[in-house]
């Protein structure tokens, strides 16, 4: 972005949020950090100490729709982060996904569209495609209602995206710093299942994924980075690197997949492939007012995927597993 902005991160204080955070700060944007936990953005306080004069720090949840208005005065852009993440954990208090991924996610539609914000970015997940799980039904709803969000803004400013992730390295919880630890304790891996297979990508790469969706939005898009996947065998052996390693299979955990998607069948044809964006069109363009129909343009030129994304297809092989992750620098 060239042009210095006032934007608003929810879930501040998470892997992806802070990141955003921080690379937004060097960009030169005034941040308002938005998190329910104090502690996380006193530490965000602590940790970009140098640009005290750009962050703001908004203590608040999501489920609270005033708070969250009050904090969008005077913002351009929204990157909306906050969720609900694990799998298992949203299996056992359904109740407590749906508030914070669905009806917090509204909460931020409707205090966009009333501060009107200019841009909305949804940070969604390839949970979110056929889910089987509460977590993915949850994220699927959320891109549903960003989507949709795009006709009930009517004639205020305010478009709306979501970007869909595969797994980020390194984020918290995730597999490769639960590895790390047993690593560390002399433990034996544990391995869901050895068949088990998923989309990567890094920590950099999520967040440019959201910036330049916010950047090319036209209304109604999911953004998918083409990224690489491999099955969970082939991770433990990059981490473990030359050294042997024992593992246990423990199974998968409630709502679990064996395989995830990117990118459905029904979606496929109207996806837009443009170099390593894939950009799934909005389904409902005869719902979208003109202007957006003659924004949309942008997108006939462009080649549609043929068939759905799997993780199962086209792995990466160990070389480029190893590869990936040097790339990250998360190899140590």
């Amino acid at each position: 972005m060239t042009t210095k902005k006032r934007i608003l991160v929810t879930g501040a204080c998470g892997s992806v949020g802070s990141a955003l955070v921080e690379r937004l700060l060097e960009n030169g944007d005034t941040v308002c950090a938005f998190d329910q936990s104090e502690n996380g953005l006193f530490r965000l306080d602590q940790e970009f100490s140098d640009y005290s004069s750009q962050l703001r720090l908004f203590l608040g949840d999501i489920r609270d729709k005033e708070r969250l208005q009050l904090a969008m005065e005077g913002v351009d852009v929204v990157y909306h982060c906050a969720a609900l993440k694990h799998v298992y954990l949203s299996e056992y208090n359904p109740f407590e996904a749906m508030q914070t991924n669905i009806v917090g996610t509204h909460n931020v539609i409707q205090a966009s569209v009333a501060t009107e914000v200019s841009r909305v970015v949804l940070t969604s997940s390839d949970k979110s495609v056929n889910p089987t799980s509460t977590m993915g039904a949850s994220k699927l709803l959320g891109e549903r209602l960003f989507t949709s969000a795009n006709n009930f803004s009517g004639k205020h400013k305010t478009r709306f995206a979501s970007v869909r992730f595969g797994n980020v390295l390194d984020s918290n919880g995730s597999v490769l710093q639960i590895f790390r630890r047993q690593i560390e304790k002399g433990l034996p891996l544990t391995i869901t299942a050895t068949g088990m297979t998923r989309f990567f990508l890094s920590m950099s790469q999520a967040v440019d994924l959201c910036i330049e969706a916010s950047e090319r939005m036209v209304g109604g898009e999911i953004f998918v980075k083409n990224m690489g996947s491999c099955d969970i065998m082939s991770l433990a052996r990059a981490v473990s690197g030359k050294t042997a390693f024992d593992f246990t299979e423990i199974g998968s955990k409630p709502g679990e997949k064996l395989f995830e998607e990117l990118v459905t069948e029904s979606e496929a044809p109207r996806t837009a492939i443009d170099g390593h964006l894939y950009i799934v069109l909005s389904d409902l363009l005869d719902m979208l007012s003109d202007e957006l129909k003659e924004e949309y343009s942008v997108y006939d030129s462009m080649p549609k995927l043929s068939a759905p994304l799997r993780s199962d297809e086209q792995l990466l092989s160990d070389k480029e597993v190893v590869e990936m992750l040097e790339t990250a620098d998360l190899l140590r």
